[in-house]
């Protein structure tokens, strides 16, 4: 059972048969360290989950790299906006390692429910989920330290400390490269 069979069925406990044909729509797809999933302005007409690697989602801002989130094992990474209205893409979304994706192509997306009738409610459930995560995270940004944002980061998931370059995680945090910095070397001290 791939890590996405492993995934579908414990999120959404979906029979077996339901799962096969889920899983069915999805294809291995490698994305080499430095290629783009998609880029600002393209059509993103997929979903991938992640197997392995590291995805930046980030856009600009007063012309200013800001990453919005790090995509790895066990997530999915898309531009939903575009996905799911057909609109641009608004954020770049780039490999940062070698990356091994199960990507569902837009066509194939939108026939999930015929194939899987439980799927608008999964779906739900799904978008709830990550919506609530979400809002979790601007509470976070909002309510509290630099140094607790880092810490809870941190906690949450370790290798991004070791596989993705600290400006990144510093501009995710909301805070500026020598801040993180500071923070590190406190930590490590």
């Amino acid at each position: 059972m791939t890590e996405l069979q492993k995934y579908i069925a414990t999120y959404f406990g979906i029979s077996r048969d339901d799962l096969e044909k889920t899983a069915s729509l999805f294809h291995e797809h490698h994305l080499p360290k430095g290629e783009y999933y998609t880029r600002i302005g393209e059509r993103c007409d997929r979903l991938s989950f992640v197997q392995s690697g590291f995805l930046r989602v980030f856009g600009y801002s007063d012309r200013k790299e800001v990453t919005q989130w790090i995509s790895f094992q066990g997530y999915f990474v898309t531009d939903l906006n575009s996905l799911v209205f057909g609109h641009s893409a608004r954020r770049n979304i780039q490999a940062l390692t070698d990356c091994t994706l199960y990507t569902v192509e837009g066509k194939d997306y939108r026939k999930m429910k015929d194939v899987v009738p439980a799927w608008p409610e999964m779906e739900k459930q799904f978008i709830a989920s990550c919506f609530t995560t979400l809002e979790d995270r601007v509470f976070n940004h909002l309510s509290l330290s630099a140094e607790e944002r880092y810490d809870q980061l941190f906690d949450f998931n370790q290798d991004l400390f070791r596989y993705v370059p600290q400006q990144y995680l510093a501009s995710m945090l909301g805070m500026t490269p020598e801040t993180f910095s500071r923070i590190r070397a406190k930590k490590l001290s």
